[in-house]
């Protein structure tokens, strides 16, 4: 039941799921795989070794798995992994990988990626995630579940935004956020938590709190940055503070944006 307008280019070799609707104009190379129930609206170009989830909407002008915008590229293997029922507005851009960043860009399920946002080779993008209209997410970096970066912001390669952190319109953020924070300004700066993400998503109260007090120490409290999100682990017992400390002392290859 698949329907593949005529003027459509599907080359052999490529996997078409089950009801899938192929617009006007798409071009789908020889290696790309669609899960059941995607639509490719028109115009829409999909290349490489790149995977789509069921009920994916990809709107005109996207163009999915494209090599990187890396010099050092020169044709090796790599992939592209797009989960379930994204929403991938007009001149989205998303790159496979690269052999020195582990050969994979993933994208989560439930997504939404506005008009002429960008997801760079090797990202790690969780479920959930909105980029908004004109936002770029250089290489390597990992966004979190249920993170919003806002419109015209840029992401630096190597960055990782923890889970349920808002970044605001026409930001910068060239160091790592620590979860539900809330970065704003030309050059990123970490102002709060994103109180309003909490409350939507019905965190508890106490954990609010114990969120906020957590804030408070990271920013006030005596000793280092990490110093602090250590005493933190042994005087919390909240699970969002404990995400927010496992955060902070994983691996990474950024300093953090650290309270004003």
């Amino acid at each position: 039941m698949t329907g593949i307008h005529p003027s459509a280019v599907v080359e052999e070799g490529a996997t078409i799921g089950a009801d899938c609707t192929i617009g006007p104009f798409c071009v789908i190379g020889a290696d790309v795989v669609l899960g059941d129930r995607v639509t490719l609206k028109s115009h829409v170009v999909v290349q490489g070794d790149t995977q789509i989830g069921d009920e994916t909407v990809v709107f005109p002008f996207a163009v999915l798995g494209e090599i990187p915008q890396d010099l050092k590229y020169d044709g090796e293997p790599a992939k592209l992994r797009i989960g379930k029922r994204n929403r991938i507005r007009e001149h989205v851009t998303m790159n496979i990988g690269t052999t020195h960043g582990g050969g994979l860009t993933k994208v989560g399920d439930d997504g939404l990626f506005m008009a002429g946002c960008h997801i760079a080779h090797d990202a790690q993008v969780g479920d959930r995630v909105i980029v908004v209209n004109s936002s770029a997410v250089a290489g390597h970096c990992i966004i979190e579940d249920d993170v919003i970066i806002g419109g015209l912001s840029g992401v630096h390669q190597w960055v990782r935004i923890g889970k349920g952190a808002i970044i605001g319109a026409v930001s910068m953020v060239t160091k790592d956020v620590v979860p539900h924070g809330l970065v704003q300004g030309p050059r990123g700066a970490l102002d709060g938590l994103n109180l309003v993400g909490l409350k939507r998503k019905g965190v508890d109260r106490a954990d609010i709190t114990a969120l906020r007090a957590a804030f408070q120490m990271l920013k006030d409290g005596e000793g280092t940055f990490h110093d602090r999100a250590r005493r933190l682990a042994d005087e919390s017992d909240s699970a969002y503070v404990q995400e927010m400390v496992a955060f902070i002392l994983g691996d990474t290859d950024r300093n953090f944006l650290t309270p004003g």
